[in-house]
């Protein structure tokens, strides 16, 4: 198959500081993602009328640089992340002096880096009719609780079926929050689209994500000035985000500070790039967790029903494994994976939370078996970008979480409810039932 490429003539060595005459640099040295659609939608084609669908694009060093493949490459390619870029490396995507290339290899003087480019997204959100459980709406924002397994934003992999798809879907059907449009008076004048801030890497209007399997509470931008000023209060930590989560064994102590830093696992799994791990070495950010016992389910009676087990195992009565913990988790930076990794880290992994050491739980037929992290965004508190107005959204759990509890629950001694200094999620109004 043949690459897409530069123009003839045009494939050209580059400095660190690409010339700006090449057709895929922009001036300052960044890749163009639109000259790079371009290349790639003119490249010429095989006999079968197929190509490959690459442009490649080569950087000269003209000095040395006490930094990583990955991170210069960082700085260049600003359509990819790290993660995606470390991922092209292992897969041979680039090369350094025409030889493969580790992500952790230094670049030195005149070393040439060759990076066959894959398509940047789209960045025209299609529309699809997914539902949506809207919490509250008006011109400038829109507060959902995402169900679990929906993606928030297109990447290469999953360009469609996300929460992005859904909501330019909602806003050019010119639904309300309760999802119906009257048609017997005009709709009410108000901005149908998503902030642009972001669209350049498809992520219109997204302030803050969830990862794909945790469900709840989330907000988005609908114009620029809402995206800027939320995205300032989450940068400043002016937002006030709690979340419930189901762990594994008996966390004794009623609350506590988990202050750990984190960052990329060392290890990189293939197929979980994304993992993150304890780190006291340069590679560590700091990351701040405080967790509030709400509720204690402890060892599992003679005779009790339930849960099937733990990946399919019916754990011994006296078995650590029988027991399980609700906590509230505040969270006081924002790093990825952080309730995850700090609750592995203290002997207390997530339910289904399989990359961190979290166990599947069989639940009762019809149910199927728990698979996902039991980590839900339950409650998030911020100003409003416009009328700087306190505003406060709790997301009630879904029905697998729901049910999952439930299971829990039964056969075994539950503690009443606790409430420790500084908790503040309405367990009654989250969990849908009297306590």
């Amino acid at each position: 198959m043949l690459m897409a490429s530069h123009p003839p003539g045009c494939q050209q060595q580059h400095p660190a500081n690409p010339m700006p005459d090449d057709p895929l640099i922009l001036p300052g040295g960044k890749v163009d993602p639109d000259a790079v659609r371009l290349a790639i939608g003119g490249a010429e084609t095989d006999e079968h009328g197929e190509s490959e669908g690459l442009a490649r694009v080569t950087f000269r060093l003209t000095r040395d640089l006490d930094k990583r493949l990955d991170k210069y490459l960082t700085d260049r390619i600003p359509f990819m992340s790290r993660t995606q870029l470390q991922g092209l490396i292992d897969e041979g995507g680039v090369t350094v002096n025409a030889r493969p290339a580790k992500a952790s290899q230094k670049l030195r003087l005149n070393d040439a880096v060759e990076v066959a480019l894959p398509p940047p997204p789209s960045t025209e959100i299609q529309p699809e009719d997914i539902p949506l459980d809207i919490l509250f709406e008006d011109e400038h924002l829109i507060v959902l609780n995402k169900q679990p397994g929906l993606i928030v934003h297109p990447a290469r992999s999953h360009q469609s079926g996300t929460l992005l798809n859904a909501l330019v879907h909602h806003f050019q059907m010119g639904l309300g929050a309760c999802g119906l449009r009257d048609l017997t008076s005009p709709p009410a004048p108000k901005p149908q689209a998503l902030s642009s801030v972001g669209k350049e890497h498809a992520r219109p209007g997204v302030v803050h994500r969830l990862d794909r399997f945790t469900s709840g509470v989330m907000v988005v931008a609908k114009d620029d000035t809402a995206h800027w000023r939320l995205g300032r209060q989450f940068e400043n930590r002016q937002v006030d985000k709690r979340y419930l989560a189901l762990v594994e064994g008996n966390v004794e102590a009623d609350a506590d500070v988990v202050d750990v830093p984190l960052g990329d696992s060392v290890s990189r799994v293939k197929g979980k790039r994304e993992k993150q791990q304890v780190r006291y070495d340069e590679g560590g950010r700091p990351a701040v967790t405080i967790y509030r016992v709400r509720q204690r389910f402890l060892g599992m009676g003679p005779g009790a029903c339930g849960l099937g087990g733990l990946s399919g195992q019916v754990p011994k009565p006296s078995s650590p494994q029988a027991r399980f913990t609700l906590v509230e988790l505040e969270l006081k930076t924002g790093r990825t994976h952080q309730i995850r990794v700090h609750m592995a880290h203290l002997g207390h992994p997530l339910v289904g939370d399989d990359m961190y050491g979290g166990k599947h739980l069989a639940l009762p037929s019809p149910q199927s078996p728990f698979a996902r992290q039991a980590l839900h965004a339950a409650l998030l508190g911020f100003r409003h970008p416009i009328s700087n107005e306190p505003m406060v959204f709790q997301a009630p759990l879904p029905d697998d979480l729901l049910a999952l509890l439930a299971a829990v629950r039964a056969g075994r001694d539950v503690s009443p409810i606790l409430t420790p200094a500084g908790a503040t999620l309405d367990l009654t109004r989250i969990l849908k039932t009297p306590i």
